[in-house]
């Protein structure tokens, strides 16, 4: 696997500012549903774009003015609610502003792509640190535009998860370029704020067994081991030929999609990789938007979290064996059946009787960042020559490949211990192997 580059230290040339909205904005409350303000959502997801020409942040900050008149609960903040002993978390609309910085780095767009697009932790100087005493304390939005040598710019935006899911991050930033680009502009789709579609019923009714939160017994425990050394960072990315090479392992009476076996063939990868006993049970999650699942459907330009975590389950020893492929792409697509209104609903009403976190003792989590509009991101002066995340987590991202619709890039963390055997088990068996990982 090759390695990535060590970023020099970057140079701010001015101080922070915030950007506020250019026009007033609603001041009030804004209500976070339960899908919103989880637990396990409390962090900022923390988008890396890298663009050949870069633009005067004097241009993107009065671009950013405009868009969050628009995008107004990213220039509050979030914080907790009265009542709940602080536990729910709501955002104060005060228009307080986003944070935006620029700096500048001694480094080439060619010589970041050529060295390799895995994260470490040098690459955190890309994004601006805000210090500050905790998750709720930091500005829904924090930008960095750090101009190169080369004269292109890397783009770091870290977006409050409770605030918007990356459907509604896309939509915002695609926006933003096209405020840049065209100031003149009117934007085709509106932002929707108001989550009370979202509210739990009364009574609540929890009608469903949700194995995504349930319990495994004490024994069945993998997440001790994963975390108990040092993680290393993976990345593979998948052509659109191999993704058709791993769906003709299936039976042609099994339909399945390029996420559903990419998911597959992920999950088999990492349990293979870290060698469980054969009667372990162990569970997917995986993000699957709700959007058009609810009765009423969320409506267009829905600014919020619209998902939830899709869960399928097995055994180790179904999920390596070669004769249960089609058996896994079943339970896959069950998952996703299972999800409809009254399912979502019931999980609401879940986590408002009881503030649940989902069971991560043997699971993978995998997030699809692909086909929600990332890579079209245009300040003007061009799309990306890469898309991607600052950082590699112990959950899976599937990414997308500038340029490529049928490509995927997957990106995650496991055990340094096992790093090199989970990268040889996600590219084995396929043809065009020279092109698997990104930067072999």
């Amino acid at each position: 696997m090759a390695e990535s580059i060590e970023i020099p230290d970057c140079h701010y040339p001015k101080e922070p500012i915030l950007v506020s909205p250019i026009t007033p904005t609603p001041t009030h409350t804004l209500y976070l549903s339960n899908l919103d303000d989880q637990k396990f959502l409390r962090f900022t997801s923390k988008y890396l774009y890298v663009f050949r020409k870069s633009i005067a942040v004097e241009t993107l900050a009065a671009s950013l003015s405009r868009v969050l008149v628009e995008y107004y609960p990213l220039a509050g903040r979030v914080r907790a609610g009265a009542g709940n002993d602080g536990e729910k978390l709501e955002v104060d609309c005060n228009g307080e502003g986003a944070l935006l910085v620029e700096a500048h780095v001694d480094l080439t767009a060619d010589r970041f792509l050529q060295g390799g697009r895995k994260p470490n932790r040098s690459w955190r100087k890309l994004l601006y640190r805000v210090e500050e005493q905790s998750f709720v304390d930091t500005p829904p939005l924090v930008i960095q535009v750090t101009r190169l040598s080369c004269g292109g710019m890397i783009l770091c935006t870290a977006i409050n998860h409770c605030v918007c899911d990356a459907i509604a991050a896309a939509q915002f930033l695609q926006a933003w370029g096209l405020f840049t680009s065209k100031p003149d502009a009117h934007l085709p789709m509106n932002a929707f704020h108001d989550r009370s579609i979202l509210k739990p019923r009364e009574p609540l009714r929890i009608e469903f067994s949700h194995p995504e939160f349930s319990s495994p017994p004490p024994q069945e425990n993998l997440s001790d081991f994963i975390l108990s050394q040092p993680l290393a960072p993976v990345s593979v990315t998948f052509t659109g030929a191999q993704v058709l090479r791993l769906k003709k392992q299936c039976e042609p009476s099994v339909k399945c999609t390029s996420f559903e076996v990419l998911a597959w063939h992920i999950w088999r990868s990492w349990i293979k990789a870290l060698e469980p006993p054969p009667s372990l049970r162990t569970k997917l999650l995986f993000s699957m938007s709700v959007r058009k699942k609810l009765e009423p459907e969320l409506p267009n330009g829905y600014f919020g979290n619209g998902f939830i975590m899709a869960c399928a389950e097995t055994s180790v020893e179904e999920l390596i064996s070669s004769n249960s492929n089609c058996a896994i792409f079943k339970s896959l697509q069950e998952a996703k059946n299972r999800v409809d209104d009254g399912y979502v609903r019931s999980m609401i009403d879940l986590l408002e009787e009881r503030r649940v976190k989902p069971d991560m003792s043997s699971t993978l989590v995998i997030s699809p960042l692909t086909k929600v509009g990332f890579e079209e991101l245009d300040f003007g002066e061009g799309k990306p020559l890469h898309m991607g995340y600052l950082v590699s987590e112990i959950y899976c991202l599937l990414l997308p490949v500038v340029g490529d619709l049928n490509a995927f890039t997957m990106l995650m963390s496991v055990p340094q211990g096992i790093a090199e055997r989970f990268h040889q088990y996600c590219t084995e068996d396929l043809d065009d192997a020279k092109n698997v990982d990104a930067e072999n």
